[in-house]
């Protein structure tokens, strides 16, 4: 038996997308099999092995598909997918869709226990994961948790010489040695179920989010298209996992939709991206905006030396039709530095894999703040058409007024899988999403996000929004990149902490950082009480800020601070004047409880 994967919106709704040509109205591996046939050899993937043109990833994904087949994966089958950035990762995205199966990929680095939930509530029937990556043995892990997961009836081993792969696994080498002369493609119903989103979001499991083919080619793929000014088939230096919820328009829309050029690094370095930008020469970038800094900071660098006489001058990078950053919020600082080191437009891009998607386009190089939010651009419908909702009521607010984000369009995806409380609960009966998001649309047409309604520090009653003082504290010299979280507090049940990577070797202090939010007008009560300095931001395993490890750093380094203040008076000051590596410094200072 597999997984219930029912579409929440009307079927004339979304049949009316396919009917005026809004979606391709194809299944992602026809679609895919159209582009192979125009352009036999262009360049489908670029990875740590080099090149792979189209017509020889198809005859591999037909090679994958039969021997899937063989073992008995069946049209609405879900197959886990744990993988690094690579051909292997698109081969099995493109043979399971010719399968008419479900793809759940999920990135590497995540543990057992998460895998398990995954693969439990899918009911997959399949995974096909690494041997070994960074020190992570995901195919053996699978292989154990097998006992556990009643509907896994295989374990495929990716990587390694042969015989290094667990007992009790199947080689994915061995699958492509299989004969494809005889498969014959599927053909699944474009509108239904292609892939399965995993989004951790605020939930105690991680969400699982079914999309359809149509949703994922058509919706998605107009983003896309939106963002190319001419039309050109694209080259996308994808810098976050394909198995991310922003990965998911790697195979879908670059490869299957517009028949593009798909770039990716097993793993993400500053130093490889930038390689990969100067070798490979890409139209389009995707990342998180702490990668985007983390790449300027090795710019830095490298001009420095060169300007030392260490080595010669620095070659200007070659300039890509759009940065596009997502995932997390972009402040002004990164998006004018971005502009000026990359020589392109930037691209704020607000979305979710819950289905929710705006841009700010080619036309603006950072993204307009006033106060109250960052501009996320104009909604388009044939992404996906956004309206502003009372939180409490659920009534459409008019433009200016501040209140949920909700979203329905070509992109929205078909349900929760294995989830009704979260259909429930994030669905409207229209079927229209509920981002949780907080914003309103001004009399341009423009959407404004202001934060996220769980995502508030409560301190002695008043609410604080983490991206607000974000947004502000973004703009200070000293700071190269911070995230704000709420710690435990017995007076006043949370204060703010801001967790910052320093810009430079001068080092801020939370006198500092209030000396400048003062500048800002942001009012003292919202400044930050707790300050963790870190040489750098902890990622999720998809490429975002990792705000829980974040936030129980923060936790625990307050309490140390405050078990020593407690015991020595002057140590608070102390704190304040942290080592010259930073590493985990807290600061904390006592005036601020009665502020």
């Amino acid at each position: 038996m597999t997984v219930a994967l029912n579409d929440l919106l009307p079927v004339g709704l979304r049949r009316s997308w396919a009917v005026d040509g809004t979606c391709p109205d194809l299944d992602l591996y026809s679609l895919f099999r159209a582009r192979q046939i125009a352009d036999l050899h262009h360049t489908a993937v670029i990875d740590a092995k080099g090149t792979l043109c189209y017509t020889a990833l198809d005859r591999k994904v037909r090679c994958l598909a039969t021997g899937l087949a063989e073992l008995g994966v069946r049209p609405g089958d879900v197959v886990g997918v744990q993988l690094p950035n690579g051909r292997n990762a698109v081969i099995a995205d493109l043979a399971l869709a010719a399968l008419g199966a479900v793809a759940l990929p999920f990135p590497v680095g995540r543990g057992g226990q998460e895998a398990r939930c995954l693969l439990r509530r899918a009911e997959a029937v399949a995974v096909i994961a690494a041997v070994e990556h960074r020190g992570h043995r995901h195919a053996a892990d699978l292989r154990d948790l097998a006992p556990e997961l009643p509907a896994l009836r295989h374990v495929i081993a990716v990587g390694g010489p042969a015989g290094t792969e667990p007992e009790g696994t199947i080689r994915l080498a061995e699958l492509l040695r299989s004969d494809p002369a005889a498969f014959v493609p599927a053909r699944p119903h474009p509108d239904s179920a292609a892939r399965i989103l995993v989004s951790s979001g605020s939930e105690a499991e991680p969400k699982m989010i079914a999309y359809s083919h149509n949703a994922l080619a058509g919706g998605r793929g107009n983003f896309l298209a939106s963002l190319m000014p001419d039309g050109t088939p694209p080259r996308c230096l994808f810098l976050v996992p394909l198995a991310s919820a922003f990965g998911s328009s790697g195979t879908a829309v670059t490869l299957a939709r517009h028949g593009g050029t798909l770039i990716v690094l097993d793993h993400f370095t500053p130093e490889a991206a930038l390689a990969a930008v100067r070798e490979h020469r890409p139209t389009h970038v995707l990342g998180v905006p702490t990668m985007i800094r983390m790449m300027l900071d090795r710019l830095e660098a490298e001009a420095s030396r060169a300007g030392a006489g260490a080595e010669g001058s620095v070659a200007p990078l070659p300039a890509p039709t759009a940065l596009v950053l997502g995932g997390a919020p972009l402040d002004e600082t990164t998006a004018e530095s971005a502009s000026r080191a990359f020589g392109c437009p930037v691209v704020n891009l607000y979305g979710s894999a819950d289905g929710v998607n705006c841009h700010t386009g080619l036309g603006a190089t950072v993204p307009e703040s006033e106060g109250t939010g960052i501009s996320a651009g104009r909604p388009d419908p044939r992404v996906a058409e956004i309206r502003i909702a009372d939180t409490e009521t659920h009534e459409r607010l008019p433009d200016g007024a501040i209140g949920e984000i909700i979203a329905c369009g070509p992109m929205t995806p078909m349900c929760y899988v294995a989830s009704p409380d979260l259909d429930a609960r994030y669905r409207t009966p229209e079927g229209w999403v509920r981002t949780g998001d907080l914003g309103f649309i001004d009399d341009d047409g423009i959407l404004h996000v202001v934060g996220r309604l769980k995502d508030i520090v409560i301190r002695g009653g008043a609410n604080i929004s983490p991206a607000e003082v974000e947004r502000e504290l973004s703009s200070d010299p000293l700071v190269r990149d911070v995230v704000c979280v709420g710690v435990p507090d017995e007076v006043m049940g949370e204060r703010l902490a801001a967790c910052v990577v320093p810009r430079g070797t001068r080092l801020p202090t939370l006198d500092s950082l209030a000396g400048h939010l003062t500048l800002r007008g942001l009012e003292r009560r919202k400044h930050p009480e707790h300050l963790l300095l870190l040489a750098e931001l902890p990622l999720t395993p998809a490429g975002k800020p990792d705000r829980a490890a974040l936030r129980a750093r923060a936790r625990g380094a307050a309490a140390a601070t405050a078990t020593v203040a407690s015991a020595v008076p002057t140590a608070t000051a102390a704190a304040e004047t942290p080592a010259e590596t930073p590493a985990e410094t807290p600061a904390e200072t006592p005036a601020g409880v009665g502020a």
